[in-house]
């Protein structure tokens, strides 16, 4: 007595061949919905903690250079100098160009970079103080298009940072 062929194993092997594919495509669903954009936001994130860092180096470097014997429009002037060099890439990024033959005082409109006239330091009221602010505007220039209003209620609209020195008027 002759068995007849088993009509499963056929079948199953057809059904093995047909679903061939299905992992590669569920794979790619996978890395385009949820992979990628995690990376992208990551990416827009450490974007952000950088262009940071940059304008606390830029404040920082600009009230040093600050601190320079000369006039005080030199050493407004040295200030704003300082501080564009430092945060050249960002400023690249913007399109901003500061005008640092005259740089404007903080508080002001929006500006790059604002360098304070010597004011009395808050600390001791009898010393001169220059403050320099640094900033980047997000909302104008995000760094990634569309995460302006994922990281706008963190950021608000104006990233910033500012650097204040006291300076020694008696080299003048």
């Amino acid at each position: 007595m002759q068995l007849p062929p088993l009509p499963h194993r056929h079948h199953h092997y057809r059904s093995r061949r047909r679903q061939h594919g299905v992992v590669a495509i569920e794979f790619a669903l996978v890395f385009l919905l949820g992979v990628l954009p995690l990376l992208l936001i990551t990416l827009s994130g450490v974007m952000i903690f950088a262009a940071q860092e940059t304008l606390t180096l830029a404040a920082a470097e600009g009230a040093r250079a600050a601190l320079h014997y000369g006039s005080t429009a030199q050493r407004e002037s040295n200030a704003c100098n300082a501080a564009q060099e430092s945060m050249g890439w960002l400023l690249n990024f913007s399109g901003q160009q500061p005008n640092c033959a005259a740089p404007p005082a903080p508080g002001g409109a929006f500006a790059s970079i604002a360098v304070s006239a010597p004011t009395a330091c808050p600390s001791t009221p009898a010393m001169q103080c220059i403050t320099v602010v640094t900033s980047y505007n997000y909302n104008a220039k995000p760094f990634l298009p569309g995460t302006k209003t994922l990281y706008g209620w963190v950021l608000g609209a104006v990233m910033s940072s500012s650097a204040t020195v006291q300076l020694d008027l008696t080299g003048d």
